[in-house]
């Protein structure tokens, strides 16, 4: 009886996962890393759009940076599964560093071309693609059971926070340091994580897990296997499902074409407002990501998922139609929050309902859904915008997005409800 009161306090305790060293030091650290992807996008993207001014360029970078994931992300799962997590994850961050180092030194002699962006784009993809599924297999391999939705939570919650705290820190480095010498920095923001996993005392091959992880690749009916186990289960089911659509509707795109969002609200000069309108989703993340670890508060439950995600959508649509710059940075604000409030929880619900022996191969399928679909939100809102607009093509995909969200949750939660034990 002790023990379940210890295990309950511990769970009732904000931000858990970061009281454990381990943990918290990669937390720290995978916070980092992604801030550092995002800020490489923030840059890359506006030098893009400074020199050939193409929305159909800013759709191809959607497509050419996401597209990685939808066919890989099941592999690298599968990877993570029988390797070190640790040296999958320093792979990725080598190549993610190798990326920004190709975009400065291009910036810098002035030899950008339309093909070197599309290059730098998938060779990013594919450290995105490394790094996911091993980073949060290691984290369970960290805090081991009794921290494990605490720890879920605030992984996702520092991934998608850093994500979206790269735009102002991009946005700085742009404004302070100019693109040549804001990118070069950005290089050296992956070291931490780096560094630290040379030696970090965690991961199957510390522990002796090792084991249990080791099933043997078998090309398509590995992933049709996973499948099946995933659909036996409607709660991982249905999270797939909800996050597949809005990646794949909406998704990220609206960052690609910010610049141009930018200039219509009359903050197109690359400056401080420019800067405000990315910094105001990282503003609305840092909100939710305190929330979703304050004590007990919005717990992982499928129904919540969906209202948030249908909210987002709102919010988004909002943003898409507003000719008023202060509205459109609330709005930022209010989609920053509720796209790490419902992100995080899916992830969180799709880790924990996972078989702890094919965890990676289930984590692989969400990121093909969640981040390799999106690769198709650069032809919704990207393509789109070039025929009829992106305020149009974004306000459309976000309607869009919204009832088709409305309809999954009315089909899933009572398969969910007659699921639960």
């Amino acid at each position: 009886m002790a023990e379940a009161g210890d295990q309950a306090a511990d769970k009732a305790q904000s931000f858990a996962a970061m009281r454990h060293p381990g943990a918290r030091m990669y937390l720290i650290g995978a916070g980092l890393a992604m801030m550092a992807d995002s800020v490489e996008h923030v840059i890359s993207y506006w030098i893009i759009y400074e020199k050939f001014r193409s929305p159909m360029l800013g759709g191809f970078a959607i497509l050419s940076h996401w597209l990685p994931f939808l066919l890989f992300s099941f592999w690298a799962g599968a990877l993570a599964d029988r390797y070190d997590p640790r040296r999958v994850i320093q792979c990725g961050m080598v190549l993610f560093m190798i990326s920004s180092l190709g975009w400065g030194l291009l910036f810098m002699f002035d030899a950008l071309e339309m093909w070197h962006a599309a290059l730098l784009l998938v060779l990013h993809g594919m450290a995105g693609v490394l790094w996911s599924p091993a980073g949060q297999l290691l984290v369970h391999d960290i805090v081991g059971g009794e921290q494990l939705q605490s720890a879920i939570r605030t992984m996702a919650t520092s991934r998608t926070l850093g994500l979206l705290l790269g735009p102002a820190v991009g946005g700085g480095l742009l404004v302070f340091a100019g693109p040549v010498w804001g990118i070069l920095i950005n290089v050296l923001i992956y070291l931490p994580l780096v560094l630290w996993l040379w030696k970090a005392p965690y991961g199957p091959a510390v522990s002796g897990k090792k084991q249990k992880r080791n099933a043997p690749l078998e090309g398509f009916k590995d992933v049709l296997s996973t499948i099946r186990t995933v659909t036996d289960n409607p709660t991982i089911a249905s999270m797939i499902v909800l996050s597949g659509v809005a990646s794949f509707i909406v998704g990220n795109a609206y960052q690609a074409q910010m610049p141009q969002f930018a200039t219509d609200l009359g903050a197109g000069d690359g400056g401080l407002f420019y800067s405000l309108l990315l910094a105001a989703n990282a503003v609305g993340a840092l909100t939710a990501g305190v929330v979703l670890e304050s004590k007990g508060f919005l717990d992982a439950r499928p129904r919540t998922a969906f209202i948030l995600a249908a909210l987002w959508c709102l919010s988004i649509g909002g943003f898409a139609v507003t000719g008023n710059y202060m509205m459109a940075l609330i709005l930022l604000c209010i989609a920053g929050f509720l796209n790490l409030a419902y992100n995080s929880m899916a992830r969180t619900l799709v880790q924990i309902n996972a078989p702890a022996e094919i965890r990676g191969r289930v984590i692989g399928l969400y990121n093909m859904s969640d981040l390799g679909l999106r690769s198709f939100s650069g032809i919704t809102v990207g393509f789109g915008g070039s025929l009829i607009g992106i305020h149009w093509s974004l306000g459309l995909s976000s309607s869009a997005l919204l009832v088709v969200t409305l309809g999954i949750m009315i089909i899933m939660l009572p398969r969910i409800r007659g699921s639960s034990p």
